[in-house]
């Protein structure tokens, strides 16, 4: 008859449970100790039961001595992988440093050459590139100046329209007229003042002067020479 395959899980009857541990830890037990005669091998093994019942094996002559020495074993082995963690830890972080170094070195160098100096070991398409970057910022720090003249001229137009309105207003609670350009104007008293001193300007400039260009002119005496 062939024995079904038992499923890996916690077996739910209490009394089937106790049965399948018996067998089960005697033929751990057993399995424990051929290990140890055939294979010539230190074997410890510790089994508690649900209840806490103790059962144990070991090979030796005292389960304490296979436990001394494996915890002296876990010990060194914990050292031992400390160790090569702070050394693979330690050539990381050299690897690193030198990488930042490298990193920071071409930095450097690539800032010398954009200020011009260090331009001797270069090529004629690393000195292309440099140019061809220079006149990429130069376009970007342009159209960021033109962008920050546009916004002050924007604030400035802002700021004006306040102060004419704020003018205005100031000249109405005092009783003045609002200022305007001289054609709206109405005429007036005002209008006439100015055509007057403009007639008396013109009277003013329409005086006649006798003018003449040139060496002036002898004039003759009536008396004769005699």
């Amino acid at each position: 008859m062939v024995r079904g395959k038992t499923q890996m899980k916690r077996i739910e009857n209490a009394a089937s449970r106790q049965v399948t541990f018996s067998k089960r830890r005697n033929g751990l037990l057993k399995k424990a100790f051929e290990l140890s005669v055939l294979c010539d091998a230190e074997v410890a093994l510790i089994i508690f039961s649900t209840r806490g019942k103790l059962y144990e094996f070991s090979s030796c002559s005292s389960l304490n001595n296979t436990i001394d020495r494996f915890q002296k074993r876990v010990k060194d082995q914990g050292l031992s992988g400390k160790a090569v963690q702070d050394h693979d830890h330690m050539e990381l972080a050299n690897e690193d440093t030198s990488s930042m170094a490298k990193r920071i070195e071409f930095i450097e160098s690539s800032k010398r050459k954009l200020l011009g100096d260090g331009l001797e070991s270069c090529s004629i398409d690393e000195l292309q590139q440099i140019e061809n970057q220079l006149e990429r910022s130069l376009a970007k720090i342009r159209d960021r100046k033109n962008l920050m003249l546009r916004e002050q001229i924007e604030l400035m137009k802002e700021e004006e329209k306040s102060l004419l309105k704020q003018n205005v207003e100031l000249r109405e609670k005092c009783g003045m007229q609002p200022i305007g350009p001289p054609n709206n104007r109405g005429g007036g008293e005002e209008d006439e003042e100015d055509d007057v001193e403009t007639e008396s300007e013109t009277e003013t400039m329409e005086v006649e002067t006798e003018l003449f260009i040139g060496p002036p002119k002898r004039q003759r005496s009536s008396k004769k020479i005699p």
